[in-house]
């Protein structure tokens, strides 16, 4: 009897550690999709966009000599590793850039933008050259630090809206200009192609 009773305690005990256990593994996860973390940045698998919710597509870090200046993390509908399907097709897409370095500063930023425009369009500034001086304002007029978060938001039929903490800074409805913006990271011209390769999940 005492037997019967021992085994039964030992059974209920691995039952007892098996759903432990299988607990344990479900909570991470459920962890592992809410968030990543890319250079101590906490990256949401999703976020709340204009019509629909986005999904993660990648995240990846933006480095200048040896400094990590900033996390992107692009966000869509439907995920693909195929660039040219989120820079050419008229989808909702969002890209949120958070400074991570001391070194950015308003200056610099505005420098590295109007670089990464020119690569992405191959020096063909012309026809967006009003647009981008008008986005670019928006690195000249705000001081900038560590934590601070630029939002990018493409809506079909409204335009690219910039945010800066939560805080609408412009809109910009001009042909061809958020494809210009997001060719800077996606483009066939990358500012850096470890970085297109993580937005594109590779």
């Amino acid at each position: 009897m005492q037997f019967l009773i021992l085994t039964i305690k030992q059974k209920l005990n691995k039952m007892k550690n098996l759903f432990i256990l299988l607990l344990t593994l479900g909570l991470f996860s459920i962890n592992g999709q809410a968030q990543v973390t890319v250079n101590n940045v906490k990256v949401p698998a999703t976020i709340k966009g204009a019509s629909s919710t986005l999904n993660l597509n990648g995240a990846g870090v933006r480095k200048k000599a040896f400094f990590k200046v900033y996390v992107l993390s692009l966000y869509v509908k439907n995920k693909t590793k195929v660039a040219s399907a989120i820079l050419n097709d008229n989808i909702e897409k969002t890209a949120n850039l958070e400074i991570t370095s001391k070194m950015v500063n308003s200056k610099n930023m505005e420098e590295a933008v109007r670089e990464g425009f020119d690569k992405s369009l191959n020096g063909n500034i012309g026809a967006l050259s009003n647009e981008i001086d008008h986005f670019i304002g928006i690195f000249k007029n705000e001081d900038i630090k560590v934590g601070d978060v630029f939002t990018l938001h493409y809506v079909p039929n409204v335009g690219l809206k910039a945010s800066k903490n939560g805080k609408l800074l412009a809109t910009v409805n001009a042909k061809g200009f958020s494809e210009a913006l997001f060719g800077i990271w996606l483009g066939n011209n990358p500012v850096e192609v470890d970085l297109k390769e993580a937005l594109l999940g590779k």
